[in-house]
């Protein structure tokens, strides 16, 4: 009986400390959208669920997690595009394809003595990247736009931040070589 009071004593502390902090919020909060919803309970539900003190039960599987709900069913395909008579079918991405090689507006670390640069021809990055090139000395990296960049050199490196959408031919000198990097700004 002892054990029943204390089971009884724990659950009511649970539900009381449950209230407190349930009404410390103001605003519901929304599934994520991955998640399936249920029929939402009417607020009489809520509330006598609330107002009504817990019952104990002794079942065999409480020990046990609750059970996960099934996966969300998978969102059915698009429609297939429509297109007028004469014009060629245009190309649908696919899963294994990506859709754009541009990154963000990311920081590309370019150390030049560990990078094969005949291998770097361009870049395609979003406005507000830096292409930081480590190893350079002062001067020596030019870009034929310096309205669409922001150059700046210290201690052996060049960052160069782009500023505006455009595309910048950047030049790299390394082994009495130019490397031309063409970089795509969008």
């Amino acid at each position: 009986m002892t054990a029943l009071r204390r089971a009884v004593g724990r659950v009511g502390t649970a539900l009381a400390a449950t209230v407190a902090v349930a009404a410390c919020g103001s605003d519901a909060v929304s599934p994520l959208p991955v998640q399936p919803r249920g029929p939402s309970p009417s607020p009489s539900v809520v509330a006598s669920v609330v107002a009504s003190p817990p019952t104990p039960s002794v079942t065999p599987d409480a020990g046990r997690s609750p059970t996960r709900p099934p996966p969300a069913a998978a969102l059915p395909p698009p429609p297939a595009p429509t297109r007028t008579r004469g014009t060629p079918p245009r190309p649908t991405p696919s899963a294994t394809t990506p859709t754009s090689s541009c990154q963000g507006a990311v920081r590309y670390d370019l150390p030049v003595a560990d990078t094969e640069l005949e291998l770097l021809r361009s870049l395609c990055f979003a406005t507000g990247a830096v292409l930081r090139i480590q190893g350079i000395g002062p001067g020596l990296v030019t870009v034929d736009r310096p309205d669409l960049v922001s150059q700046h050199y210290e201690a052996g490196v060049v960052d160069i931040r782009f500023v505006r959408p455009g595309t910048v031919a950047v030049t790299i000198p390394k082994d009495d070589r130019a490397h031309t990097v063409t970089v795509v700004v969008r």
